[in-house]
């Protein structure tokens, strides 16, 4: 438990201007990349950097601080779980225009991507995640001030259970590119309650 930049760190496809400091990532993130798997459109796109660090730990949470000038259709960045191109799930702040975004997570289970979205003002540039494990099951919480963590879903993969990789992503899957910025990534304690 501790500093996640302390971890042992390694990409999944690593993005070609990216900046690594003590406490601080940043990332300029490339054209059309994504992560995605089949569901509605029959798309997939599987080619988004992904930091991660691996862990055989059952009961714990990550927490990370995003700042991101995301500015075209689409535009992301967030945290991860990726196993493999057809089990990971994903949280961020997606830009949709100059008047809206989609703060929302995916989980792809087997090869199929769902997506759950809440609309957010396209103002907001800072947000908080905090990723918690429970064995194979995931808490994916977020906060606007780092302190008061509001959940935004519970899920399970069927192929979490045992060893998995968490960390932060970055994607542009349209043609564009933005700067994206990850500070204050912790590993703590399990943070989601034992519900009784």
């Amino acid at each position: 438990m501790g500093n996640f930049a302390g971890e042992s760190l390694y990409w999944i496809r690593k993005p070609e201007n990216v900046v690594m400091e003590e406490n601080r990532i940043e990332i300029h993130t490339q054209p059309g990349t994504d992560l995605w798997q089949r569901t509605y459109y029959g798309f997939q796109n599987d080619n988004a950097p992904v930091l991660q660090a691996e862990t055989r730990e059952k009961y714990f949470s990550f927490v990370v601080k995003t700042h991101f000038e995301s500015k075209h259709r689409f535009d992301q960045c967030g945290i991860a779980i990726y196993l493999d191109s057809d089990n990971w799930l994903k949280a961020s702040v997606e830009y949709e225009n100059e008047e809206y975004q989609r703060l929302g997570s995916v989980v792809t289970n087997h090869g199929y991507s769902d997506w759950a979205t809440t609309d957010i003002p396209a103002s907001i540039k800072d947000m908080w995640y905090r990723l918690s494990r429970r064995e194979s099951d995931y808490c994916i919480e977020c906060s606007q001030d780092g302190v008061n963590f509001k959940q935004m879903r519970i899920c399970h993969l069927w192929e979490g259970a045992e060893k998995i990789s968490f960390g932060i992503y970055v994607c542009s899957p349209e043609n564009s590119s933005f700067k994206a910025v990850f500070t204050d990534m912790e590993v703590t304690e399990c943070k989601w309650e034992e519900h009784k």
